[in-house]
């Protein structure tokens, strides 16, 4: 079946009590067994255990990435939670890319560094330096691609292959362009892990994390720590994001259509400094984002002419956009990573990275775009003043 039709229908089949289309919500502690001999022959037995909606999403996730199985948690962030604790050991070390969300630099240098798990943070887009980076103590390469914030793209082939010969796991977040649009599994990666807050979820809805795993034993792993952490998703969170995967596609089709039209207006706008999008001709990885990417996404940046002033204007006085923490919404919503999602890491990482106090992420939502560019026009006139 092809992926419109996944994904409506894999994971979920009408409810055998009621014939309901919708997967209901289990919304139960516990499960009655019919007895001692038949533990467990319905399959479930505690929810943090397992839950039958959480299971539909998993089911779901796991048919469209190509992936054996998939975990569900309670954020993103717990999903990769659940990679660093299911593969990672004191002594251990493990390579990052170089440009990641905030959450996933913080969860690394000030939480995991503590319990003697060292990191290095390192730009996987050039695959000379990650071998380089290798240690005999290498045990996961973590990539972010594309990045966020600054859409800077890893060759996801290139880098499973030197992860396989090192015989080290191979973990990509593909949150910015989820399995619609690019499939890392099938490009050598051993784990995929996703914020399904955002493009799954796609209504500002929901918090939820998943890890899509290439085997059985990798699920495995991470479904031992599922349940010994309890880093479990809501039966209530996973019902919603089950109704979201149904328009995932038509969602990043219409997003990533705005998407490209507002990175060309910005482009050729006299008060931008220079915008960043993986479908113009002049981003610098225009080549590999077709190479390996089915579409480009929906996600952008761009910098004001006149600096932090000039883009705090634009921020606070533009309309239709939203300034908030979010992204893979219906909604556009318009954010500053320096101070709301990358502001747990310190300014010399930030700028070593291209992480520019005046950069503005944009993620585009499914408004009519002479909206969006209006908008965006008219706010971008306020930083002339």
């Amino acid at each position: 079946m092809g992926f419109n039709t996944r994904q409506i229908h894999a994971g979920v089949t009408p409810d055998p009590v009621t014939g309901a289309i919708l997967t209901p919500i289990y919304q139960t502690t516990t499960y009655v067994q019919d007895s001692v001999d038949e533990y467990l022959a319905k399959g479930y037995s505690y929810s943090r255990s397992s839950n039958p909606t959480v299971r539909a999403l998993e089911q779901k996730l796991a048919n469209l990435e190509g992936g054996a199985d998939a975990t569900c948690y309670g954020t993103g962030m717990a999903a990769l939670q659940a990679v660093y604790l299911a593969f990672l050991n004191a002594g251990d070390h493990a390579i990052v890319s170089d440009v990641v969300y905030g959450g996933t630099y913080r969860l690394s240098t000030k939480v995991f560094s503590r319990f003697g798990v060292s990191f290095s943070f390192v730009d996987t887009s050039q695959p000379g330096q990650l071998r380089q980076s290798l240690r005999p103590n290498t045990r996961l390469i973590l990539t972010e691609s594309p990045a966020n914030p600054t859409l800077k793209l890893t060759d996801i082939a290139a880098v499973s292959a030197i992860a396989r010969e090192a015989g080290v796991l191979h973990a990509v977040d593909n949150t910015f362009l989820t399995p619609y649009y690019q499939r890392p599994l099938e490009l050598g990666a051993d784990l995929v892990v996703h914020s399904t807050t955002k493009y799954f979820d796609g209504h500002n809805a929901t918090v939820g994390g998943a890890v899509v795993a290439r085997t059985k034993e990798l699920d495995q792993a991470l479904r031992f720590v599922q349940n010994a952490a309890g880093m479990i998703l809501s039966p209530q969170a996973a019902f919603l994001t089950l109704q979201g995967c149904k328009t995932l596609s038509v969602r990043l089709e219409r997003q990533s259509a705005n998407a490209l039209a507002i990175a060309r207006f910005l482009e050729g706008h006299p008060q931008v400094e220079r915008v960043c999008y993986p479908g113009l001709e002049s981003f610098p990885q225009h080549e590999l984002a077709r190479r390996q990417a089915s579409g480009f996404g929906a996600m952008l940046w761009f910098e004001v002419k006149g600096g932090v002033a000039a883009g705090k204007a634009l921020m606070d006085g533009i309309r239709v956009w939203s300034l908030a923490e979010n992204l893979g919404s219906v909604e556009s919503l318009i954010t500053h990573p320096v101070t709301m999602t990358h502001g747990a890491v310190e300014p010399a990482e930030r700028l070593r990275v291209g992480i520019t106090d005046g950069l503005v992420r944009a993620s585009v939502g499914m408004e009519d775009v002479e909206d969006l560019i209006g908008a965006l026009d008219a706010a971008l006139a306020l930083t002339r003043r």
